[in-house]
């Protein structure tokens, strides 16, 4: 399954379409010869000794041996651990209701903030957007948000300021984005420096240092979103040309 996988990258995969593990896709260890282990990311799933496509993109693969579908989604599905951006939209007693896009909305304690307790409560309303991640997140359970990591400290999270835009793009461009040496966000803070907040659930929040440099921000990553690196590379320098 290995090699096969390898072997497609950059094919366009269907719903439907199936690898299964054969005799040679082994690799030996220093000693017996033991399956080489496919890590599974959004788009495929595992079902006894084949590995299914479930949803249509592009196949992508990461070293050593981790594949994926780029697809331009636009529906997410929350998952432990994974970030967004959210809006409040009820405060009820000591629990918030955050809309994250999903099919239902989440909850948010007040005690899950850095420093928060019974005589300090965060100072969050009813609109505000909040930069949060899932602590609970499975379809048998109502989604939980937590604005602190492991270790009680907000790492970025919580309620994001005032100003900025909040606009919508693909889950593709965000995991472009969210990759180690993005090139997309490298060039965009080369055009415009700004503050970016992107959230995995496809919500970008930008903030430039006027109102016109933040709309051409936005326009700039919802327009690059189906572009090549060479269009979007193009669309820059017309825009920076413009600029100077």
């Amino acid at each position: 399954m290995f090699s096969s996988l390898k072997e497609r990258t950059g094919e366009v995969l269907l719903p439907g379409d199936e690898f299964s593990f054969e005799a040679e896709d082994t690799i030996s260890l220093a000693g017996p010869v033991k399956p080489e282990k496919v890590v599974c990311g959004p788009g495929l799933r595992r079902s006894g000794d084949r590995l299914l496509v479930c949803k249509s993109g592009v196949l992508r693969h990461k070293q050593p041996n981790m594949f994926w579908v780029d697809s331009q989604q636009r529906r997410y599905v929350p998952a432990k651990g994974e970030t967004v951006i959210g809006i409040v939209t009820v405060k009820s007693g000591d629990v918030f209701k955050v809309d994250f896009g999903g099919s239902e909305q989440a909850s948010l304690s007040y005690l899950a903030f850095e420093g928060s307790t019974k005589r300090n409560r965060p100072n969050v309303q009813v609109g505000d957007l909040v930069f949060s991640q899932f602590l609970i997140a499975n379809q048998d359970m109502e989604p939980e948000l937590v604005c602190i990591d492991g270790s009680g400290r907000a790492n970025g999270m919580g309620v994001i300021g005032g100003g900025g835009l909040l606009f919508t793009v693909s889950l593709g461009l965000v995991r472009r984005l969210l990759s180690p040496h993005s090139e997309v966000r490298s060039d965009l803070q080369q055009l415009f420096p700004c503050e970016l907040v992107v959230g995995m659930n496809g919500r970008l929040w930008a903030k430039a240092s006027t109102v016109q440099q933040t709309l051409i921000i936005s326009n700039l990553l919802q327009s690059c979103d189906t572009m090549t690196a060479q269009q979007r590379r193009a669309l820059f320098r017309r825009v920076a040309q413009g600029a100077l």
